[in-house]
């Protein structure tokens, strides 16, 4: 249950990012930053199973990502780059760190 759990809040993470770049992204960077962020879950769980890692694993590492991308742009995620600077983009990285920390122990310690 736990993994349908990570599994739709991926998927919904996703679909929210998507249309927050799609709102929010304009001019000659809208097509490629659409077309990285719908090849990265295919792209990422192909790297993680050729690494010897399931997909497990970078499903919740994604959707750590996804959400605190989220939560630290207030769901517009043309912020990151547009009006983010280094401080944003810190807090990126530890919310997704400590959001990855808690899924993992949920999900292996049930």
């Amino acid at each position: 249950m736990t993994v349908l759990v990570i599994w739709a809040l991926g998927g919904v993470g996703w679909a929210a990012v998507l249309l927050g770049l799609r709102r929010g992204v304009h001019g000659p960077a809208r097509g490629p930053s659409l077309f990285a962020h719908v090849a990265t879950p295919a792209g990422t769980v192909l790297l993680f199973s050729l690494i010897g890692f399931g997909s497990l694993y970078a499903t919740v590492a994604l959707t750590a990502e996804w959400w605190a991308l989220l939560a630290v742009t207030g769901f517009r995620p043309e912020r990151l780059l547009a009006t983010g600077g280094l401080g944003r983009l810190a807090a990126w990285a530890a919310g997704t760190a400590a959001a990855t920390a808690a899924a993992m122990w949920f999900v292996f310690h049930p």
